[in-house]
């Protein structure tokens, strides 16, 4: 888990055993996850399983609560990659337009209408051709080439870009391999 540097994880993430729901949630004031570093606040799952070749999936069931705005709620981190290129393959934008949005990076639409209800986000790479899919409830929605060789995780929870609370909360969380 990341988290705040400053805060311990309970002040920043929450486990219901009875509902199997993972909710995390940051304010756009939190120190960053490391002391000393200027990047923006974040509480976000950070999958162990690296890769660099073969076809991966991570597929959970999300929820968004209105006022999120401007926090990417999944991402496939560029771990180890080449001096000079991008540090993430895709990163998905919740924003307050449409009843909630969320985007890849501030472009592509991948669903509007996400606040305040539950539905399903699956985010496929296929590493060996270079390829991601990003599906909203089964339906194929994007695809999109990676950034290139590296060595990659998946990570889900709040990456805060924006101002005010972020929160966005995951079950069913699936990882596939193939």
């Amino acid at each position: 888990m990341h988290k705040p540097w400053n805060l311990d994880l309970s002040e920043r993430y929450g486990y219901n055993s009875s509902t199997k729901t993972h909710t995390m949630w940051v304010n756009s004031t939190d120190e960053p996850l490391e002391e000393g570093s200027d990047t923006d606040p974040r509480t976000e799952m950070r999958w162990k399983q690296e890769y660099s070749s073969g076809k991966h999936m991570w597929d959970a069931d999300v929820y968004v609560p209105s006022g999120t705005n401007g926090a990417d709620i999944m991402q496939i981190l560029r771990g180890k990659h080449p001096s000079g290129t991008p540090a993430t393959d895709i990163m998905l934008r919740a924003s307050s337009a449409n009843g909630g949005t969320l985007k890849r990076y501030t472009d592509a639409v991948i669903k509007t209408g996400i606040y305040n209800t539950w539905w399903n986000l699956k985010v496929a790479h296929d590493a060996d051709a270079g390829k991601i899919q990003v599906y909203a409830d089964d339906k194929l929605v994007l695809t999109v080439d990676d950034r290139g060789p590296a060595t990659r995780y998946f990570k889900n929870g709040v990456y805060h870009h924006g101002s005010g609370r972020a929160e966005a909360r995951f079950r069913n969380i699936r990882y596939w391999v193939k």
